[in-house]
């Protein structure tokens, strides 16, 4: 039975790096020195404003609250270049934009998965399980279970989050799971009364104020629940950029195979351009993966590769509330100190109304399952046969990435 590890089981492990041992396995340093990080982004984020394509100019249009502007090296707030069609969130210049420049990250734009639910659930738990949609689902073989099962006795997994995550359940042998410190920030009421009580005596207007902060904190709770739902418990973006050092050092000490969530990305209304809610919550997000490559150390970030995945993207549109609505496509992330990074990998399309999907939304042309399928085909020497056990039915996508 797979069970927790609390914060006392660490104490001397993380202090000492010595073995750590769950329900009787014993977890030591791994044998073969290669890592791999899957960060899954819970809420599905707004790839599109966060892997600009800069050089369209139906996003200009598309965007005209939102969207960010031509990259401008004047200017700070302006989106940083990566080619001649795409650009970075200026949040990620002292972050994410050197391991750029070092050729240690590339960005996979339309990539998703099959399932046309755009159902948070539904779609978080097609990627966990890595099977075919539209067949019976077994809920008990996560895809990460499955390479665990395949990697075999060298390897040493761990999820951190709260509980064993779905794409974890269903190893031979016990998995354990970290949870994270979740940072939150609440809304500030008392700021709210102080405003009211200027017209207090001014019955119509004080009774207008009065409501409009009613109806405000209603449709942030309404807000707050669905995004709350969405994460299923996943740690925040800031909560990871402050433990992400340590997943780093623990990594780099003990385990090889890991998953963690991070939630917070379903930006229905107000999520801000070059400021704003996502801009705070990708910096952080891009902080705590920088924090991560220094923590686990140059030697073994030369063989460790971190896939950043989200279960869709969103509508390509801005909304009327100056957010963004469930959507299909998505960016996707790869990085590693051995990565033949600093490009935009994968099939590409040209962005017009007439490509988007539905009229509405990126379209997937890198099938999830094939992207990572040929990352560990590389990294781990796996076969077509024993990656089909893997990926059923999913040929590899060799980006020749690694």
């Amino acid at each position: 039975m797979n069970r927790p590890i609390h914060r006392r089981d660490f104490v001397r492990g993380a202090a000492m790096l010595a073995p750590l041992i769950v329900a009787g396995r014993a977890f030591a340093a791994p044998a073969a020195d290669s890592r791999l990080l899957l960060v899954f982004l819970r809420g599905a984020y707004d790839a599109t404003n966060i892997i600009i394509p800069t050089g369209s100019d139906f996003y200009h249009q598309a965007r005209p609250t939102i969207g960010l502007g031509k990259p401008d090296p004047a200017n700070p707030q302006a989106p940083l270049p990566l080619d001649a069609e795409w650009s970075l969130h200026p949040a990620l210049r002292d972050s994410i934009l050197p391991l750029w420049q070092q050729r240690q990250i590339a960005f996979i734009p339309f990539a998703g998965t099959d399932d046309m639910s755009r159902s948070h659930f539904e779609t978080q738990d097609s990627i966990e399980l890595g099977q075919p949609i539209g067949g019976h689902r077994d809920y008990g073989s996560g895809f990460m279970a499955r390479l665990a099962g395949l990697l075999g006795r060298g390897d040493t997994p761990i999820a951190f989050t709260d509980q064993l995550p779905l794409c974890f359940r269903g190893s031979a042998a016990p998995i354990p799971n970290l949870a994270l410190a979740n940072v939150g920030k609440p809304m500030d009421q008392r700021q709210a009364k102080l405003i009211e009580g200027m017209y207090r005596d001014q019955p119509v207007l004080g009774q207008s104020v009065a409501e409009g902060f009613q109806v405000r904190d209603t449709v942030f709770h309404t807000l707050d629940e669905e995004m709350k739902a969405s994460a299923r418990g996943a740690v925040s973006a800031k909560g990871f950029e402050l433990s992400a050092r340590r997943i780093g050092t623990l990594m780099r000490a003990q385990f090889n195979l890991a998953f963690v969530d991070v939630g917070g990305w379903d930006t229905h209304v107000n999520q801000g351009g070059a400021t704003g809610y996502l801009a705070d919550r990708i910096g952080e997000l891009g902080r705590g993966l920088a924090g991560f490559v220094e923590a686990i150390g140059p030697e073994a970030w030369r063989t460790t590769t971190v896939v950043v995945v989200s279960e869709f993207g969103r509508t390509f549109r801005e909304n009327g509330d100056k957010g963004t609505d469930h959507g299909h496509g998505s960016v996707y992330w790869v990085m590693g100190g051995g990565l033949s990074g600093g490009r935009l990998a994968g099939e590409q399309v040209g962005l017009s109304a007439t490509t988007l999907n539905q009229n509405r939304d990126l379209p997937v042309l890198t099938d999830y399952r094939s992207l990572i399928g040929g990352l560990v085909a590389r990294q781990y020497g796996l076969n077509r046969d024993r990656l089909a056990h893997l990926f059923p039915g999913v040929a590899p996508s060799d980006l020749h990435l690694i």
